[in-house]
């Protein structure tokens, strides 16, 4: 996995520079952050679902080379007790971006998509990708119980740090403002693909709690 997605970012990243040496010290840097003990869910396993989802609706996007960036860097800064991840993760986004020189309207599209899965709310409505980068970051509510089920357990070690009653009170928040929405998923792929397996999964979730 680990060669694979450092194969796909030399891929990737390697239309914009040829300095080596500052895509291996970017992809150090994140694989760094992604693999920090604290992180169960919101790791590489996590990124390298994503980037296969890419790959799969590559056809329906618009600016995927974009899309690719703002998942590699979504979640480059995640702290449980802390709500500004997102647009930490964008700050930092654009920092590297100008290091590769990528266009700048590239890098602010690319921020903006980060700072949209804070809420998973589209940010701009005339942008598909928008809508694809979070549903993908959603995928897992509507996967088999299984799969969902590790993905709870693996979200509570990452909020560790709280005990039960607290967990419970904002995780059910969390999940009450998923089924309140009127759609969990923005593309009519994945709303036909997985929404009723997510409202399902989030029920039978909120019943165990």
């Amino acid at each position: 996995m680990k060669y694979d997605l450092h194969r796909w970012w030399l891929n990737l990243t390697s239309k914009y520079t040829d300095d080596e040496l500052l895509l291996n010290q970017l992809w150090k840097e994140i694989h760094k952050n992604y693999t920090s003990k604290k992180r169960y869910y919101h790791n590489l396993t996590h990124i390298g679902n994503m980037l296969r989802c890419v790959s799969i609706d590559q056809n329906d996007l618009d600016d995927p080379d974009t899309l690719n960036l703002a998942i590699w860097y979504h979640d480059i800064i995640y702290n449980a007790t802390k709500s500004n991840n997102e647009l930490k993760s964008a700050e930092f986004a654009q920092k590297r971006l100008k290091k590769l020189q990528i266009d700048p309207k590239k890098i602010e599209n690319c921020a903006n998509l980060i700072i949209s899965t804070k809420k998973h709310e589209i940010l701009n409505t005339q942008n598909e990708d928008n809508a694809y980068l979070l549903d993908w970051d959603l995928a897992i509510l509507g996967a088999s119980w299984k799969w969902y089920e590790d993905y709870t357990q693996k979200i509570r070690k990452e909020y560790a740090m709280f005990p039960d009653f607290m967990y419970k009170k904002g995780r059910k928040k969390v999940l009450q403002h998923f089924l309140e929405r009127p759609r969990i998923y923005y593309t009519e792929k994945y709303y036909d693909l997985r929404e009723t397996n997510a409202r399902n999964n989030i029920q039978k979730e909120l019943t165990l709690l």
